[in-house]
């Protein structure tokens, strides 16, 4: 491919429309993100596929195209924070969202997807000269706009960040009484757990609480006779001696990470004496109650059917 390499843009994102100043053709431009010398980052932006995804470079990712007025706004602006909201099957961030006063003009462009929304002034910050809504005001947008799964996921990820709080999240939520979502925002701060560690440990537990079971304990440790941590598990009923894991893709699988998972689990259930059920991608969103079943037949318990979501 004719003259792209790394030093030619310094790492720095560039607008496709400028890049035939680094002497790239729009052939070359397509034909280097499918060589994996460059990737896209939003539409119409464009960075060297070596650049490490850092909180500044999305922020200089977004000041090539956010207008100045602007404030970015919902996931994008959670994707500034460094938190990404995005469910199974959805694509990466392409086209950001900015926020504009109510009754304002919208500006038309294609690489931005401009909503009318109404901030008080101490819900917007800056990064980096970007202009965006503060964490809180951001994990509250997210809890009454999203889909009830991916809207506790962005909660527990901002806790988790310690950003927001409980206590801050429903003192803020207070302020938007009669804003849409703010029903389904209220229910799912009282399920925050900053100890989550990932969108589906969230999803799973969103499962439970919805299936009528106890709120189960998250990231329990189980010690050895030192008194060390040899393991952890991600959900779990203590006094059943009851552990409920989410497997996702990244970390289980591969076969050597499922043979590295059995191995653990049989540890556990021959040392500790606690009965593990797992749990995947398919079981936490699919439409079958096998994770209710399951975990109501372990506690005897009856679970609500059929599932919310």
């Amino acid at each position: 491919m004719r003259g792209m390499h790394a030093p030619m843009c310094n790492g720095r994102p560039f607008l496709s429309t400028r890049a035939g100043t680094l002497g790239l053709t729009p052939y070359d431009l397509r034909t280097a993100v499918r060589r994996g010398a460059l990737r896209r980052l939003l539409r119409g932006v464009y960075v060297d596929a070596t650049a490490g995804d850092t909180r500044e470079l999305r922020i200089a990712a977004l000041a090539l195209i956010l207008p100045r007025d602007g404030v970015a706004w919902g996931r994008t602006a959670a994707w500034m924070w460094g938190i990404d909201c995005f469910g199974p099957g959805e694509r990466d961030l392409l086209v950001p969202e900015c926020a504009v006063p109510h009754h304002s003009m919208r500006p038309g462009h294609p690489t931005i997807r401009v909503v009318e929304r109404c901030l008080a002034a101490g819900d917007i910050t800056e990064l980096g000269g970007v202009r965006v809504t503060t964490p809180l005001r951001t994990a509250l947008d997210l809890a009454r706009s999203l889909d009830r799964p991916m809207a506790l996921a962005a909660l527990d990820a901002f806790a988790h960040a310690g950003m927001v709080d409980v206590a801050e999240l429903r003192q803020g939520a207070a302020r938007l009484t009669h804003h849409p979502g703010i029903v389904q925002a209220r229910e799912l701060i009282g399920w925050v757990e900053s100890l989550t560690e990932s969108p589906g440990e969230s999803w799973l537990r969103l499962r439970l609480l919805d299936a009528g079971f106890p709120r189960p304990v998250a990231q329990i440790p189980l010690l050895d006779e030192r008194r060390h941590a040899v393991f952890r598990l991600d959900l779990g009923y203590p006094d059943h001696r009851l552990a409920v894991e989410y497997d996702g893709r990244d970390w289980h699988g591969t076969p050597a990470q499922r043979a590295r998972d059995d191995r653990r689990r049989q540890r556990i259930v021959e040392q500790f004496g606690w009965q593990l059920l797992s749990s995947n991608l398919g079981d936490v969103m699919g439409r079958y109650p096998a994770v209710e079943l399951a975990v109501g037949e372990a506690l005897g318990l009856e679970p609500v059917l059929p599932r919310r979501w």
